[in-house]
C-alpha cells in the first residue's frame, strides 16, 4: 500500500505530460459553470463579472489541489543553466521516471490513441463544416492539439497557410481557399511516447520557400514545400521545442528548458550561438528589424536580447527584463512602431499591454476580462489582433495609437479557446484555429 501511494503522484505527472491541455480542461470542468454568449455592446460589467467568478473558482480549485487552467503542472524546480547541442544523442525524461512512463503509456496507449485515430478517419482535415457564424468559412481541423503552449498556424509572405495536426502539416492556399498537400514525418514505432513525433511550433522562413517544424522530441526539420519532404534536420534541443523565429537564414529556437538555439542551417556546425533562460520559453520572436530578440517565459517575464549570437555564451544575459502576472506566450512586435512590442496575459489577468522596450515600461493596458492565447499584428490595417480563450472564445481586433487602446470589433463562432491565429499578406483575411477543432476563415 505504502508503494502504490508513492507512485500515485509520478503517474499523475506522467499522466499529465501525456495529456497535456486535455488534462487539466477535464479536471477543470468541475469548476466551470454553462455560460451564456455575450454580446459585443454593452456588456462590459458582465464580461468583467463572469471572468472575475471564472478565476475565483480556478483559485479555490487550485486551493484544493486542481491544477490551473493553460498551466503545465509544476515540475518542482527551475532548469539548470547549461547547454545541450545536437551532438548529444540521449533523451531527457522530465518529471517521472521512465518505468512511470511505461505505466501511464500502456494505460492511454489504447484509449487515446484509438480514439485520435478513430476521430482522424472519421474527420478528414480541412472537410467543410455546416456551422452558423460570423466567419467566411468554417474547415474541420481534426486531432488539432489543444495546448496552450503550442505554436501550429502560420501564413507565408505567398498566402500560403501552414497547420500542424498531430505530427502532419497541412498546406491551404488562402487565395485559392484550396487544399494545396500535406506531408508528415516518417514515425518510429519504436517510440515509447506515441505524442513525442508531435509537432509543437512552427514558422515560415522570410521568402517563403521553407517551412521550419519542431517537436516535442526537440528535433527541427526544413521542409522543402514545392517538393513536400524534409530537406534538413537536426537534434538541437533535449526537451520540447516551444518557438522558433527567422532572422533572414538564421534560426532561432526555444525550448521548454530555457534554452535558446541560434541555427544555421548552411553551416556544417549548424548551432552558432546559444543564451540561456532560467524559465522554460513559451514564445520568441525576432523584432521586424532584426535588432532584438524577444524570449516569453511561462513565469511571466519578457527579456528583450541583443542582436548578438556568435559563440555559446553561459553568462549572456537580456539587455532587459518586464514582467507581468502570467506567462507571456501572445508575443508580437509593432511593425511600425520600433522598440514597440505587445503580450497577452493569460487567465490570472487577461491585459493586453504595450511595452517600450527601450526604457522598459508599459504604454498602456486595457483588460479583456478573457484568457489571451494568441495575437498578430496587422500593418496594413494597422491594428492589432488578439485570439481569446474562456470565458468568451471570440477574436477581437484593436486599434493603438500611441498610449492607447480601443475595441475594433470581436468575431464569434468558436466554442472553445481560440489557440492560434494568422493574417494574409495583404491583411484583409484572419485564420484562426481553436480547441474546437475547427479552421475559421474571417474578414478582417
Amino acid at each position: 500500500m505504502a508503494e502504490q501511494k508513492t507512485e500515485l503522484p509520478a503517474l499523475l505527472s506522467a499522466l499529465q505530460e501525456y495529456l497535456g491541455e486535455e488534462f487539466e480542461q477535464r479536471m477543470l470542468r468541475g469548476f466551470r459553470r454553462k455560460r451564456r454568449p455575450c454580446p459585443f455592446k454593452g456588456q462590459n460589467e458582465a464580461d468583467e463579472l463572469a471572468y472575475k467568478r471564472f478565476k475565483r473558482r480556478i483559485i479555490q480549485g487550485s486551493g484544493r489541489g486542481g491544477p490551473a487552467a493553460s498551466t503545465p503542472l509544476p515540475s518542482g524546480g527551475h532548469p539548470s543553466p547549461r547547454f545541450e547541442f545536437d551532438s548529444v544523442c540521449q533523451r531527457l525524461e522530465l518529471e517521472s521516471s521512465p518505468r512511470n512512463h511505461k505505466q501511464a503509456h500502456d494505460v492511454l496507449q489504447k484509449d487515446m490513441q484509438g480514439d485520435t485515430d478513430k476521430r482522424t478517419h472519421e474527420l478528414k482535415p480541412f472537410d467543410n463544416m455546416s456551422v452558423q457564424g460570423k466567419e467566411l468559412m468554417s474547415l474541420r481541423a481534426s486531432s488539432l492539439l489543444n495546448d496552450y503552449y503550442t505554436d501550429l498556424l502560420d501564413c507565408s509572405c505567398d498566402g500560403m497557410i501552414a497547420l500542424a495536426l498531430g505530427s502532419a502539416i497541412y498546406l491551404w492556399n488562402s487565395e485559392t481557399c484550396a487544399l494545396v498537400g500535406h506531408f508528415q514525418p516518417s514515425s518510429d514505432s519504436s517510440q515509447l511516447h506515441f505524442r513525442t513525433l508531435s509537432i509543437s511550433c512552427l514558422s515560415w522562413s522570410w521568402d517563403g520557400r521553407v517551412l521550419c517544424t519542431g517537436n516535442r522530441q526537440g528535433e527541427i526539420q526544413l521542409w522543402d514545400v514545392d517538393r513536400k519532404q524534409s530537406m534538413w534536420r537536426v537534434q538541437s534541443h533535449l526537451s520540447v521545442v516551444s518557438a522558433l523565429s527567422w532572422k533572414q537564414q538564421l534560426l532561432s529556437s526555444g525550448s521548454t528548458l530555457g534554452h535558446i538555439h541560434h541555427l544555421d542551417p548552411r553551416a556544417p556546425t549548424p548551432v552558432i550561438g546559444a543564451a540561456v533562460q532560467e524559465e522554460g520559453i513559451c514564445s520568441l520572436e525576432w523584432s521586424p528589424g532584426n535588432e532584438w530578440l524577444a524570449s516569453g517565459s511561462k513565469e511571466g517575464l519578457l527579456h528583450i536580447w541583443d542582436e548578438d549570437l556568435a559563440g555559446v555564451k553561459t553568462s549572456h544575459k537580456p539587455i532587459l527584463t518586464m514582467k507581468q502576472p502570467s506567462a507571456v506566450k501572445a508575443l508580437g512586435w509593432c511593425p511600425w512602431q520600433r522598440k514597440v512590442i505587445a503580450t497577452g496575459g493569460g487567465w490570472k489577468d487577461g491585459q493586453l499591454r504595450i511595452w517600450d522596450t527601450q526604457s522598459g515600461s508599459c504604454l498602456t493596458s486595457l483588460n479583456t476580462n478573457s484568457q489571451i492565447c494568441c495575437l498578430r499584428w496587422a500593418k496594413k490595417k494597422r491594428c492589432l489582433v488578439t485570439g481569446h480563450g474562456l470565458p468568451h472564445n471570440l477574436i477581437t481586433s484593436w486599434n493603438w495609437e500611441f498610449l492607447s487602446l480601443s475595441r475594433i470589433r470581436q468575431l464569434t463562432g468558436h466554442s472553445h479557446r481560440v489557440l492560434h491565429l494568422a493574417i494574409n499578406p495583404d491583411n484583409t483575411h484572419v485564420f484562426s484555429a481553436g480547441a474546437d477543432q475547427s479552421f475559421r476563415l474571417w474578414d478582417l
